[in-house]
């Protein structure tokens, strides 16, 4: 035990994880519950603004390329503030993105907030929050419990995200009960985005730093940089992938293939929700007894092969089945990655680390949401499932061959 801690992160956080990572889990379950609903209304509210398939590619491009430019500027000169100030400016960023959402009808300005803004149209996160509250995370937690911490960490945000999905029923219920204009409906969920950013900022406001022991001093990339270079470049195939059928566009997909509503694409992201966030508690002990490496690559396999099958599936309740298997595999390496980051460089580099394997991502993810749009409105429907599913297949075998020797450092 590091600390005394209070009964609440004795509740929640492993043994040797210093009190100071709760606030960063309860800011994770705030961002995911909002990212739970923004991926579902996103495409449902481009729709009712006016626009076509393809502007709900290219929203959910600028949003990542403006995440990794951000990215990109934390790993440069974000050593040189505290963290909580970094937090507390994202969280206020934040706050602004929901209320440019919130207020705006057209599509440039629209494009000008996403690019600049939080917004997060995917399964899993990609905002300049990551870099920063992974590297707190690494800051607070002993060789041994940094694995289980992530762990949490992934199941919280995914278990939230599941219950914002559902939420994305709100705007339909409200326009039913109350005859509230569904776009005006769609609006509030928006405000509801910026009030949860302000809730964020007085969130980080009062967060403790890491004790000195345990923290480390933040400098650029040195020693490790090899590593890391080899390990972005990878991750960047995969994220490239993931781009191709985030929630925003699936749910788009399965609305115009199968004629899913909105609140029921909202139930069957809350189920996909709580399978992966219940595969996050057996990545720990999985990687526990066959390693980081490997239970990130044989367990995102299978659920590849599941989504290009998805992609082939003439039935709807066939495809949701295919698609929940995925769910249930497709996250246990995203706790399994950051560990495994985390390890193989020196606790220095640790927040540099982080931002530069986390920017190839979320560049290379920009480019798949457009692709994918425009896929979508050329009626080519099952192309960006089947070509997500084969380059991650590709991504796992180089990434088993270039790092199955690579052994932590601690």
């Amino acid at each position: 035990m590091i600390v005394s801690r209070g009964w609440l992160a004795r509740l929640v956080l492993p043994a040797g994880i210093h009190p100071g990572a709760l606030p960063l889990l309860v800011g994770r379950a705030l961002r995911g519950f909002c990212d739970g609903f923004i991926a579902v209304l996103l495409p449902a509210y481009l729709l009712a603004l006016g626009f076509a398939q393809l502007a709900v590619g290219l929203v959910s491009s600028a949003t990542l390329i403006g995440s990794a430019l951000a990215t990109v500027l934390v790993g440069i000169i974000g050593h040189r503030y505290p963290q909580r100030r970094l937090l507390m400016s994202a969280a206020a960023l934040m706050a602004a993105t929901g209320i440019g959402f919130a207020g705006l009808s057209s599509l440039w300005p629209l494009l000008l907030v996403a690019f600049v803004g939080t917004l997060n149209p995917s399964s899993g996160d990609v905002s300049v929050f990551l870099p920063l509250e992974h590297a707190g995370l690494a800051d607070s937690a002993c060789a041994d419990a940094r694995t289980a911490l992530f762990a949490r960490y992934s199941l919280t945000g995914a278990l939230c995200a599941a219950i914002g999905a559902l939420a994305a029923a709100l705007p339909d219920w409200l326009a039913a009960q109350l005859g509230v204009p569904v776009l005006s409906a769609l609006r509030a969920m928006f405000m509801v985005y910026a009030l949860t950013g302000a809730a964020l900022w007085f969130l980080y406001a009062r967060m403790p730093e890491p004790p000195p022991h345990l923290a480390t001093a933040r400098v650029p990339l040195g020693p490790s940089r090899r590593i890391v270079t080899r390990l972005a470049l990878l991750f960047s195939v995969d994220a490239f992938a993931g781009g191709l059928v985030v929630n925003s566009l699936l749910a788009l997909w399965l609305m115009q293939r199968f004629g899913l509503s909105i609140g029921a694409a909202g139930q069957f992201f809350f189920w996909a929700g709580l399978l992966s966030a219940g595969s996050q508690l057996v990545a720990a002990p999985l990687a526990r007894r066959f390693g980081l490496l490997n239970t990130m690559v044989f367990t995102h396999i299978p659920s590849s092969l599941c989504l290009i099958a998805a992609a082939f599936s003439p039935s709807l309740p066939a495809t949701l089945a295919l698609l929940l298997v995925r769910s249930a595999l497709s996250q246990m390496d995203v706790p399994t990655r950051t560990a495994y980051v985390m390890a193989v460089v020196t606790p220095p580099e640790r927040p540099a680390a982080a931002s530069l394997t986390a920017v190839p991502r979320s560049l290379a993810a920009a480019f798949g949401p457009t692709l994918a749009g425009a896929l979508l409105a050329m009626g080519w429907v099952g192309t960006p499932l089947v070509a997500c599913g084969v380059l991650k297949i590709a991504y796992d075998l180089a990434l088993l061959g270039a790092f199955r020797r690579v052994k932590p450092l601690d």
